[in-house]
């Protein structure tokens, strides 16, 4: 006997097996009276199978992760072969307008699940999310962007070694680099981990600037996920094997002035190689910064003006 798929249902609405819908939920007002809603793509198979959640703009000026999800939208790449598919270009549509991370009040949405429907804005994103969007989906990738000034090569981020199917997901989306990252409290990923969803996070370039090369990663990597789902055709070949690290750490500054970086986003390190200098503005000292280990550059500040302590580069250190 043929398996029944049930209808979602979603926002006020029924959506049966087989049906495209865009729908908008409405989150609140800004000040002048404009409303804030976010659309959400529903693409459903009449197979039954998974529900694979495709987010980005969960921080505003994240760009990357919002433009990966406009193609597979506008180039029709998310038609399942079974099961379902939520895709949200945007999540804080408040960080969106503003060209900021946060939203109004400077929380943080991604430090603020599962949310609270009479807390901050942050937590009232968090939990409208909670209560339409998660109850639908069993697995996700969370599409981000270094922040501030700060590239991140790309990469894979996720709990390695805990669940086959999260390590099985991470090995099909097949970045370049794919890490081993705790899960963070107040994170849509500890949210999900909680209710045994599965979510990966994929992170590339910087805080309002479009990255190609990481574009078009992140397109093939969702292509070869939805593959080794089954919920999509053949996908793109890797042109290289991704590299696994389970230990990472940004390289900090330990004197603050001018920081030169002297390597490139994805280079690999020796231990006592040179990576840059931190020179006072006013040509009196210059420090020579060594990498106190081997690994590859995944991460690098493009911000010249640095404080003690401030995040230099992310190195990680391969299997």
């Amino acid at each position: 006997m043929p398996q029944i798929v049930p209808p979602f249902y979603l926002n006020g609405l029924t959506i049966q097996p087989g049906e495209q819908v865009l729908t908008r939920l409405v989150i609140s007002r800004l000040p002048s009276g404009t409303v804030i809603d976010v659309p959400v793509h529903v693409m459903r198979s009449t197979e039954p199978g998974p529900t694979l959640l495709l987010m980005g703009g969960m921080h505003g000026d994240e760009v990357n992760g919002i433009e990966t999800i406009r193609r597979l939208v506008r180039r029709d790449l998310l038609q399942p072969l079974r099961g379902s598919i939520i895709a949200i270009p945007i999540l804080n549509i408040y960080g969106f307008l503003n060209f900021s991370r946060d939203v109004p009040d400077g929380k943080d949405v991604n430090r603020s699940f599962p949310g609270f429907p009479r807390g901050s804005l942050a937590g009232r994103v968090a939990h409208r999310f909670m209560r339409e969007i998660m109850p639908l989906i069993d697995y996700g990738i969370d599409f981000h962007t270094g922040g501030a000034a700060r590239a991140n090569f790309p990469q894979v981020r996720c709990l390695l070694g805990v669940d086959p199917e999260v390590d099985a997901m991470a090995e099909a989306f097949a970045a370049p680099f794919t890490l081993h990252a705790a899960l963070r409290p107040g994170s849509l990923r500890e949210a999900a981990h909680r209710l045994g969803k599965r979510i990966i996070v994929y992170e590339t370039g910087e805080s309002l600037r479009l990255d190609e090369q990481g574009i078009e990663g992140a397109l093939a990597g969702t292509l070869r996920v939805l593959h080794h789902m089954g919920m999509g055709p053949a996908a793109p070949v890797p042109s290289r094997p991704g590299i696994v690290c389970r230990r990472h750490t940004w390289l900090r500054a330990r004197f603050a002035g001018i920081f030169r970086a002297l390597v490139e986003n994805g280079q690999f390190l020796k231990k006592g190689d040179i990576y840059g200098s931190v020179a006072d503005p006013y040509g009196q000292q210059s420090v020579r910064l060594e990498s106190p280990l081997s690994g590859y550059v995944i991460g690098l500040n493009h911000m010249p003006v640095v404080n003690q302590g401030d995040a230099l580069l992310h190195i990680a250190v391969p299997e």
